[in-house]
């Protein structure tokens, strides 16, 4: 039996996000995922599966992946770097459109995912995007006040 690399054990699994068998077979069963950050309750109350996911194994990754097929349309998802240390990590970097089905709003954000891969299973995967942009797709009114430097006048996005 002909084993896989690292980098082909992160794109399988990019290739399977719908399928908990194969993901299974992917990702060890005590795999931590990190989605989006450590812990936002309020990203939360949007995205449900964002934050950490501490030894949750396939499931993990697999519920956030149909979480986002079941509120947004994929329109696109691009892998434009995939890459390894020659060990363990993997670093992937890409795009995605992503078309929210309750307002029709589309975003068009990067993404970036570094995995480790211990003998050919995913034990540790993090995935970030732009969070600013892609839940913008669910907004529907309001606005936020921000002052990011000392003596700088307050502005609403």
């Amino acid at each position: 039996m002909m084993s896989s690399s690292p980098i082909e054990v992160v794109r399988s699994l990019l290739a399977n996000t719908s399928s908990l068998a194969t993901l299974e077979t992917l990702i060890a069963p005590d795999a931590t995922y990190i989605s989006l950050d450590y812990r936002n309750p309020a990203l939360q109350k949007i995205l449900p599966y964002a934050g950490s996911h501490p030894n949750e194994g396939p499931l993990a990754i697999f519920n956030a992946f149909a979480t986002v097929r079941k509120i947004w349309s994929q329109e696109d998802f691009e892998i434009l770097s995939l890459f390894g240390s020659g060990g363990e990590d993997v670093a992937v970097f890409g795009r995605f459109t992503y078309r929210s089905r309750t307002l029709g709003k589309a975003s068009t954000s990067p993404f970036s995912i570094w995995a480790k891969v211990v003998e050919e299973k995913v034990t540790y995967m993090q995935f970030m995007e732009d969070t600013l942009d892609t839940t913008s797709t669910f907004k529907v009114g309001g606005v936020g006040r921000y002052q990011v430097s000392e003596g700088q006048e307050e502005f609403e996005v």
